[in-house]
């Protein structure tokens, strides 16, 4: 016997009923969902392939959430509907609600309260989906509802009257907490509806990651070579204000011959519904009227999004020109700003929050003389429009779908775990209230889903002589040169990747980045770091000191060798070679992290083909390093200098390196304890927080909040990864985890630092921002702490199959 809350005549009655809902399937379903043991989120909203702003947005957010977190709950969907209708839905729709048929409310509503499954409701709000039911049914349908609901408002509406303002109201009391996309709609909420604010998250506008291609190839592509491209997109209405740009483009094509306005997108299937296509047919008059016909194109389709973000990217200005003042939010705008448009727009409260005198102009509603003079001063000021473009990109990155997916997450995993007790005002009408009895919310373990192995931006940062140091977002930097430092680190990962490939391709790159550790190498056996784009040695090598270069290069070298099982002998002759000029030059090095790269490389030589003198030169660095804790580690300082700095767990993990090839029982202690003094100073409960670059740790010191490096937390996942094989404490193994996700969002910003778009790694993470560029150090550092993650993950299923007992997993 289970509870139904059904309408009847603007009330709701509760009586015992045996269910016997079978909800409606969408066409292609023929069978009645089938639940996971996962909690459950269900998506109450619009959905594709109804045209639609808030359909479109749902349902990336879906993919969103689906992508990063699948294993962390189950998402489905509830698609809203209005009248009948034929829509073939994707797998993930389950259920649809009629919005105009009050009896569908509640049939919604019973199948909602009666599943064991579902646990949180997701709703998208905007106050049109709702209107054409009976007076209060959408209202009484929150009323109903008995799990947590979080409710995303797309409309926020200044100076409400009475009216609008108590049915606000009322449906925020029904809800655990209230998304809105801007800061403004934030305040409106707070200060004309008297919300709580501590009841309302703000998470932005979702926006695609692109891989910002060549504007010049995309104008080839799409026929439009030698133009200055102005555009807009959008299911097309008379709000656009589409009109106000055709009457100021006379005056931008008298300066500018080569402009080309754009206007991409079908009229929006409502107004199609009540006018037809008048407004279009309107816009073409114009254009005729004006003389326009070579400076105008409508694109009257809903394009695929590829095709859409190529567009926008290939644009050389986005105009926005809306109408309504009280447009809260524009996705159309967001994903203009996504592909690094510089933008015009009129002062709607999502342009005037995220557009600023660095990143935009704003113009006044309705005035084609300021939207003139604006268009010609950016199509005037090319160093403008790229410095526009760059700061559009740092501005609108964190809002990223991945990150809008992980501000979601967070906030319910916030509002699941608990006990809930859920007083609900039913039958309001009435005046009663029923106490529903306390609900066990399943709580919500987030799980970072592992990204496929990605080497396009590896490959993208490659020249016949080797990688490129740095880049300009994604676009390799050949100004920058190439380091011995980059390329002994590529060596390293192509051979961990071709170890679990065995990619054919893989081997092409392993011999370029050979060939340039070999090219660094000078006649005396040691190496030079840094090579001009013209292959020439520059000033910098008598300038820096190369021991760290130097002991990487013979790090490289040894893992290389370490594979003589399944690369080709060549390959490995030559590494050889090269490594056994190195060793005199080894023998003289002091610098702690060059002694500890050179111990790891001298190990992997070891591992196939043990040799004495390296065994030998692994206990005299060994024995340097041990002097050197001896001399500096302290009770509260378990350390081998009096700071940290940056690669800090290649020094521990090279003492063990030097206990497995030695024995030496006095190495493996002091690889423990410096490990463990490590990971109490950059590990918390959930997550790692690595030694900021700008100021090292000095000892007795606090540490400095914000300045965070891949470098360093992609070399402790390696150090956990040999922790974990030589001590097998399962806390080495959930660190690696913690310190993977690092990359992925679990950090202070909840932002991803690999962009799983490229392929590429953000350079660093800082107090307010994420550093864009993705080089050469951060994306190998990512990949080789992916290829760590990703040979575990084999080990432990071949593990498995030969049914002996394992932990932990990461899931793919």
């Amino acid at each position: 016997m289970t509870t139904e809350i059904a309408f009847n005549d603007g009330a709701v009655v509760v009586r015992a009923l045996i269910p016997k809902y079978t909800p409606k399937l969408s066409p292609n379903n023929s069978k009645q969902p089938s639940f996971s043991s996962l909690p459950e989120i269900l998506f109450i909203t619009s959905y594709p392939p109804r045209e639609c702003g808030i359909a479109t947005y749902s349902q990336d957010l879906y993919k969103a959430l689906n992508n990063k977190f699948m294993d962390s709950f189950s998402l489905k969907v509830c698609a809203l509907e209005s009248g009948v209708s034929n829509y073939v839905y994707p797998d993930e729709v389950k259920l649809t609600l009629d919005t105009t048929n009050t009896r569908s409310y509640s049939n919604i509503l019973q199948t909602v309260n009666n599943s064991k499954d579902i646990n949180l409701v997701l709703l998208q709000h905007e106050f049109g989906f709702f209107e054409q039911a009976e007076e209060g049914a959408f209202v009484q349908f929150l009323d109903g509802i008995l799990k947590p609901v979080v409710i995303a408002f797309h409309t926020v509406l200044p100076h409400p009257d009475t009216s609008l303002s108590s049915k606000v109201r009322h449906i925020s009391a029904t809800c655990a907490a209230i998304i809105v996309m801007t800061k403004h709609a934030a305040q409106v909420l707070s200060d004309d509806y008297g919300i709580a604010k501590d009841k309302i998250v703000v998470i932005e506008h979702g926006t695609h990651l692109v891989p910002h291609l060549s504007n010049t190839l995309l104008k080839e592509k799409y026929g439009l070579i030698g133009k200055k491209v102005l555009a807009t997109f959008g299911l097309l209405s008379s709000g656009k204000g589409i009109e106000t740009t055709l009457s100021a483009l006379p005056s931008i094509v008298a300066i500018h011959p080569d402009a080309m306005f754009l206007v991409i997108g079908k009229t929006h299937p409502g107004v199609v519904k009540s006018e037809g296509e008048q407004y279009r047919n309107t816009l073409e008059a114009q254009v005729e009227a004006l003389g326009l016909q070579q400076h105008v194109k409508f694109i009257n389709s809903y394009l695929p999004l590829q095709d859409l973000l190529e567009y926008l990217q290939l644009t050389d200005i986005y105009l926005f020109t809306s109408k309504d003042p009280n447009q809260a939010v524009s996705g159309t705008f967001s994903y203009a700003m996504s592909c690094a448009c510089p933008i015009i727009s009129t002062p709607i409260p999502h342009a005037r929050e995220v557009l600023r005198d660095d990143t935009g102009i704003i113009v006044d509603f309705q005035n084609p003389q300021q939207l003139a003079a604006a268009v010609n001063r950016l199509l005037g000021d090319e160093q403008l429009r790229r410095a526009f473009s760059s700061n559009t990109l740092q501005r609108i990155v964190p809002t990223a779908w991945e990150n809008s997916a992980i501000a979601h997450a967070i906030l319910l995993q916030k509002i699941a775990g608990t006990k809930q007790r859920i007083d609900t005002q039913i039958g309001h009408n009435n005046g009663f209230m029923l106490n529903l009895p306390e609900q066990s919310i399943h709580k919500i373990d987030l799980q970072y889903r592992l990204p496929e192995i990605d080497l396009d931006h590896i490959k993208k940062m490659t020249t016949v002589l080797g990688m490129i140091q740095f880049s300009i977002i994604n676009q390799p930097d050949i100004a920058s040169g190439y380091t011995l430092d980059d390329n002994a680190r590529a060596l390293i990962a192509l051979c961990m990747h071709y170890e679990i490939t065995r990619n054919e391709e893989d081997l092409h790159y392993i011999r370029l980045y050979l060939n340039f550790i070999r090219f660094c190498q000078q006649p005396e056996g040691y190496f030079l770091n840094y090579v001009d784009s013209e292959k020439q040695f520059t000033a910098q090598n008598n300038e820096t000191n190369l021991a760290d270069s130097n002991g990487r290069a013979i790090w490289a070298l040894g893992y290389l060798i370490s594979k003589r099982a399944i690369l080709p002998k060549q390959l490995i002759e030559s590494a050889e070679e090269s490594l056994e000029a190195a060793l005199p030059r080894a023998e003289m090095m002091y610098s702690t992290r060059a002694m500890a790269f050179a111990i790891k490389g001298l190990y992997y030589c070891n591992l196939t083909k043990k040799s004495p003198k390296n065994s030998d030169l692994i206990k005299t660095l060994a024995n340097r390093i041990v002097q050197m804790y001896h001399h500096e580690a302290e009770p509260h300082w378990e350390w081998f200098e009096s700071y940290l700095t940056y690669a800090n767990s290649i020094l521990p993990e090279a003492m063990l390196c030097a206990y497995q090839d030695s024995g030496n029982a006095a190495y493996k202690k002091i690889a423990k304890s410096s490990f463990d003094f490590l990971l109490s100073r950059t590990f918390n409960e959930h997550s790692i927080k690595v030694i900021s670059n700008r100021t090292w740790l000095q000892k007795g010191d606090e540490a400095a909040p914000h300045g965070e490096q891949p470098i360093d937390v992609a070399y402790t996942i390696l150090a956990l990864n040999r922790f974990y094989a030589v001590f097998e404490l399962n806390e080495y193994e959930e660190k690696m985890l913690t310190a993977f996700n690092w990359f992925l969002g679990n950090n202070h910003l909840h932002q991803i630092v690999y962009n799983p778009c490229t392929g590429g790694c953000y350079d660093g993470l800082e107090e307010h921002a994420v550093n864009l560029n993705q080089g050469a150090e951060s994306t190998l550092s990512y990949v080789m702490a992916r290829l760590t993650i990703e040979k575990q993950n084999l080990s432990k299923k071949q593990l498995k199959q030969n049914n002996v007992p394992v932990g932990f997993e990461y899931k793919n």
